[in-house]
């Protein structure tokens, strides 16, 4: 599944043209590298989103096309949520 629908689809971004312009901005990696929009996300991957004050790692556990909202959570493991500071 593409990352930038993972994203959408498991809530951690509400909506996809969001994910796409976060992704478009270098601010997703996938194990490390930084992702274009169409990376292929896998089980097993780790994610860290860099967001406008926060930094948020997760490991993918499913890639389903389509989840219920109040299911979006068992999609990944949080690894780390933590707030940027200024110096960062």
């Amino acid at each position: 599944m593409r990352i930038d629908k993972y994203l959408k689809v498991s809530r951690l971004i509400k909506r996809r043209t969001v994910a796409k312009d976060v992704c478009v901005g270098e601010k997703i990696s996938i194990n490390g590298r930084i992702v274009k929009p169409s990376a292929e996300v896998k089980v097993g991957d780790r994610i860290i989103l860099e967001m406008a004050n926060r930094i948020v790692e997760v490991k993918v556990l499913a890639t389903p096309n389509s989840i219920k909202a109040n299911e979006a959570q068992t999609l990944y493991e949080l690894i780390r949520d933590e707030r940027k500071t200024e110096s960062d």
